[in-house]
């Protein structure tokens, strides 16, 4: 396969300083801005044509590219290699960026070339749909930074938009150093019901923090040489907390991590980051409501949810409210079972009353008895590289595509070099089916020291061309998680439910990778209304859910042996296990997140804490203790871009499960089904409205019947086989 790697324009991260990036980026920035000027010194702006404002459009398009690329490069880093001095250079960024980002979105000459371009109807009734839709969702993004406020009221505006880019770093920042701080050095009486797996990841996490302890100087050789090998430390990073959660016999043990879980950053955390500086979120969390309500007065809305829904499929905030209660009330009776069978269950372990320490332990038993299922004894079969094999060959089937991994021995000239930022991570490529290089991606799958909680999907470069200066660029991007690393001379192996994450961040990835459009601000994922870009995330899932697409991605570790089918029987009657539960979790998050954004006057923190409390009274089944405070640590909101739009992950998970119902009337792996959303769905990006795609490739509206049936919320045995036609149409 010939690779024109200059296509991909692949980062070296070994020139990737810090402050090397930070003087790229304000380099960047300072172009941009000369730029700005010299088209503000065109005096007669009618003078200008529309292929003019377009050039002019497209030409700044191109100068952002080095903005992007660079400060996308230091994001990353801020993300997966955390230290100090990365840190540093990341926030002292923070404001020039905000103050760059407002002037462009106030820049009255740039906002009139756009202006020019579509008030002649004629040129612009000319142009691709991509370019079409990017001008628009551009003047709608100069509304929304304030273009059309008077002076005063912008500069009010920029300061806002300056502080609300700190404040968010530093609740990030804080919970980060929350989940580092915390380290429990265990007694090996405390150890019993731990699995071998999980007794290896403590054990790991020892090492880890004797070599921690060691560097700093708050142990001494002598010291660390004296502990204990191995030595056992519980710590908050998920798969060590999981581990203890769901095996520890422990209860008292699982109920202190628990307790340090939930109150990081809060009131109740007395840690403190390396200035001594208290971690507690309590301040910003409240002023970041704040600021937000203020620019929403500023924009003319009513509150800043409104400001949120403005870019998104929902029309209103009662539209949102009212699917969320709806999608409760149907998940309760589901939910009352779930927690009736824990209960039940508990009584077996001496627990009176079942606390939320309790759930994934007894969760686990009950899975143990009822579906004879156990994670552990599954474990084995889901060797990392077998999963990833296995993943490759799934798309490969519903796509027609190829991956490649990147051998870093290569010495192929025609093989582009990769420099990685870490020894852990891999590099592929992505090819057609006819051979054709689509992009590049990387993963970074496992937990680290210095490395953000959760798992993610990064943009970082889009497809893109500008012949004016013969530019080409392939996609490409980072998929990261925190899975359980490889241990004891075995590859990582994986639990189902961090297959399901990998399936999740691939299904964004192939969003970016596949598209056709290239104009970047409408390409891949960019553009896509953002409760829609949980689609095809939450699509891919389900082939990690499907007997056929288990069998490619299991295989024993040691034996080769596929998964046996009691052991598959029993995971796929399981896929619904505690389901109205877990549903009635997300839709807890999204109301609370819906709503301290649509109150006014902003809330303070006492405020955000009832609101979170009035929720749980209406959503929950199952008491809280009084000192959660899981809004301290709830960084998609406050630290990433879900503000009033965490219902997304429910209004998408409705249009995932609508989309793969299609492939269930067709064949899960009918190539022409895959096609068809390939076609509709994955290569148009943000090109159209994520309505019309999804409409497009379903032929009608989204309909909730599917979600329903997929979370076991309907008795499918009763359904009239003759009324499979009916829908129940809601977006």
């Amino acid at each position: 396969m010939t690779i024109p790697s200059s296509d991909l324009r692949l980062v070296d991260f070994a020139d990737a300083a810090p402050h090397t990036l930070q003087n790229q980026v304000v380099d960047a920035i300072d172009e941009a801005n000369n730029f700005l000027d010299n088209l503000s010194a065109v005096t007669d702006a009618t003078s200008v044509s529309a292929e003019q404002a377009l050039a002019d459009v497209m030409r700044f398009d191109h100068i952002n590219l080095a903005l992007d690329r660079s400060w996308g490069i230091l994001s990353h880093l801020n993300g997966v290699m955390s230290n100090d001095e990365i840190r540093h250079v990341h926030h002292e960024l923070l404001p020039k960026l905000s103050a760059y980002g407002t002037r462009v979105g106030q820049h009255q000459t740039l906002f009139s070339r756009y202006q020019t371009i579509v008030n002649d109807t004629d040129f612009f009734a000319t142009l691709e749909p991509a370019r079409t839709r990017a001008i628009e969702l551009a003047l709608r993004s100069f509304e929304l930074s304030g273009v059309a406020l008077p002076k005063v009221e912008q500069e009010k505006f920029a300061a806002i938009q300056s502080e609300l880019s700190t404040l968010s770093a530093t609740f990030s920042d804080h919970i980060l150093d929350a989940t580092q701080a915390f380290v429990l050095p265990l007694a090996d009486s405390q150890l019993k019901g731990l699995t071998e797996s999980g007794l290896a990841l403590l054990a790991d996490a020892g090492e880890q923090y004797k070599a921690r302890e060691l560097d700093s100087d708050n142990l001494s050789r002598a010291d660390v040489d004296a502990l204990p090998t191995p030595y056992y430390v519980a710590t908050l990073n998920i798969p060590v907390y999981l581990a203890v959660m769901t095996h520890a016999d422990d209860r008292s043990l699982r109920e202190t991590l628990y307790h340090a879980y939930v109150t990081r950053a809060s009131e109740f955390d007395t840690h403190t980051n390396t200035k001594g500086e208290s971690l507690n979120n309590a301040d910003i969390m409240s002023q970041i409501l704040t600021l937000r309500e203020q620019k929403a007065k500023l924009l003319g809305f009513d509150n800043y949810a409104e400001v949120s829904l403005s870019t998104k499929m929902a029309d209103s905030v009662l539209e949102v409210e009212t699917f969320l209660r709806d999608l409760a009330a149907k998940a309760t009776p589901a939910a009352k079972a779930d927690l009736a069978q824990l209960q039940k269950c508990a009584q077996d372990y001496g627990i009176d009353e079942l606390q939320p320490w309790d759930s994934a332990y007894i969760a686990e038993k009950v899975k143990q008895s009822a579906f004879s299922l156990s994670q552990e004894e599954i474990r084995p079969y889901f060797p990392l590289p077998k999963v990833i094999s296995g993943l490759f060959a799934i798309v490969e089937r519903l796509y027609g595509i190829t991956v490649q991994e990147q051998d870093f021995d290569n010495t192929d000239t025609d093989v582009p070099s990769v420099s990685r930022w870490h020894d852990d991570v891999r590099f592929y490529q992505l090819f057609d089916a006819d051979d054709r290089l689509i992009g590049g991606f990387y993963f970074d799958l496992f937990a680290r020291s210095g490395k953000r909680g959760g798992a993610w999907m990064s943009g970082f470069q889009s497809r893109y061309s500008y012949e004016e200066q013969n530019h080409t660029q392939l996609p490409v991007c980072f998929m990261v998680g925190n899975f359980t690393p490889a241990l004891d001379g075995k590859p990582s192996l994986l639990t189902h439910d961090e297959v399901l994450t990998l399936f999740h961040e691939f299904g964004h990835g192939l969003h970016h990778l596949l598209t056709q459009v290239t104009v970047g601000d409408v390409a891949g994922v960019n553009g896509v209304e953002w409760d829609a870009v949980e689609l095809p995330s939450q699509f891919m899932e389900n082939w990690a859910w499907d007997a056929e697409g288990i069998a490619l991605i299991s295989s024993h570790v040691e034996s080769g042996e596929p998964l046996p089918k009691d052991k598959l029987d029993a995971l796929l009657a399981v896929k619904n296990f505690q389901s109205g539960l877990q549903t009635l979790r997300q839709i807890e998050f999204a109301l609370f997140d819906l709503l301290i954004h649509a109150h006014t006057p902003a809330l303070d923190y006492d405020g955000i804490l009832a609101t979170l409390n009035a929720v749980r009274s209406d959503i929950a089944i199952m008491q809280t203790p009084d000192y959660n405070r899981f809004a301290n640590g709830f960084s998609h909101i406050f630290a990433g871009g879900y503000a009033a739009g965490y219902y997304s992950y429910k209004w998408a998970e409705l249009l995932s499960a609508d989309a793969f119902s299609k492939f269930e009337e067709e064949g899960i792996f009918n190539p022409a089904t895959g096609k068809a959303f390939r076609e509709s769905v994955l290569s148009v990006g943000g090109s159209f409205p994520a309505k019309t795609n999804f409409e497009n490739f379903r032929g009608r509206s989204a309909s909730i019947d599917a979600l329903l049936r997929h979370n076991g919320f309907v008795d499918t045995k009763n359904i009239d086989a003759t009324n499979d036609q009916t829908t129940h149409e809601v977006i």
